[in-house]
């Protein structure tokens, strides 16, 4: 997911993300959104593509709005109007477009759809992010007790503590989806791109960002690092890492249940269905310098992460290879 700053194709929020005030909600489904198109329309709340509605927060029509980064916690939404005509969701609604405005569609998939935007008081680049409520598998609590997607909780606990990692800003629970208002470099690119561009990177501007990256932990397993998952502020060299939405809090017990790019994966995994975290995460960190000073993944299938042979070019350095691991 590429955050770019093209902000020519503008719309007011609801526009997209949510219905019209005249748009019947409750059993017409939107088509999926593209990252290749054009700014694309969710599923209407309450629609069919948003699946049904689970018992848990939000659950009733309750709408609520929270802050994190040193303002944690999710904050108690509104009240029902006192003539009931105006529901708690739709002021939720109401407030979030007074404040934003969406503009271009920076990327879908089952992470969520996120959309480029403003923020209207002062100008500032934003990313929404719009994850259905159907799609999130775990759940936490945040530090005053308010029951949370576990994406959400993570991002409160490293928001504020680990400059490297993407600022959430605030959020918004609907009845049927979140909405994650982050932090977007106006001039940004994320490392997929990069090396696209470039093939790969001299050792010395890798190791700079790579540094960078080992600075992302704060307690956190983010499970899915690699180059597209890692935002560069185009201005100031600073690294972002993005979408927690495969996170766990760290742990020294096994994890038995793999989340994540398969390719990124540790050999455990394959081999035995189990793994612990920082060792993954070391291996994904391996992965992802490869990938930089070389341009590609050094594994292709499953197999070959099992037997563990990596191939180095030549144009290497000596302590260059030798922190990647020994190679032919």
């Amino acid at each position: 997911m590429s955050m770019r700053s093209d902000e020519r194709r503008q719309k007011p929020l609801l526009q997209v993300l949510l219905p019209g005030p005249a748009e019947d909600t409750r059993g017409v489904a939107a088509p999926a959104a593209s990252a290749a198109g054009s700014p694309a329309r969710a599923p209407p709340l309450g629609s069919a593509a948003a699946g049904p509605e689970p018992p848990g927060p939000g659950a009733g029509g309750v709408a609520r709005t929270g802050t994190v980064g040193g303002r944690s916690g999710a904050v108690s939404g509104p009240g029902p109007s006192a003539d009931g005509r105006v529901s708690p969701a739709g002021k939720a609604q109401e407030a979030l477009q007074e404040r934003y405005r969406l503009g271009s569609l920076l990327g879908s998939g089952g992470f969520g759809t996120v959309y480029s935007g403003t923020r209207l008081a002062d100008g500032a680049p934003v990313a929404i992010k719009c994850v259905a409520r159907d799609r999130i598998r775990h759940w936490g609590e945040l530090p005053h007790g308010a029951r949370a997607p576990l994406e959400i909780v993570l991002m409160d606990k490293v928001s504020s503590g680990c400059l490297a990692v993407i600022l959430l800003l605030e959020w918004v629970e609907l009845p049927n989806s979140f909405l994650l208002v982050l932090e977007r470099p106006e001039r940004c690119q994320d490392l997929s791109g990069l090396l696209a561009e470039r093939r790969f990177l001299p050792e010395e501007e890798a190791r700079g960002l790579f540094r960078q990256v080992l600075e992302t932990s704060c307690g956190v397993l983010h499970r899915d690092i690699k180059p597209e998952n890692i935002l560069l502020d185009l201005a100031t060299g600073q690294l972002k890492l993005i979408d927690f939405g495969c996170g766990a809090f760290l742990q020294d017990t096994a994890y038995t249940q793999f989340a994540g790019t398969l390719s990124y994966s540790p050999p455990e995994w394959i081999h035995h269905q189990h793994y612990h975290g920082e060792a993954a995460a070391m291996w994904s960190l391996g992965l992802l310098l490869y990938h930089l000073v070389v341009g590609k993944h050094p594994f292709r299938r499953g197999q070959e992460i099992i037997w563990g042979r990596i191939l180095f070019p030549q144009r290497l350095s000596q302590g260059g290879s030798s922190s990647l691991g020994r190679g032919e």
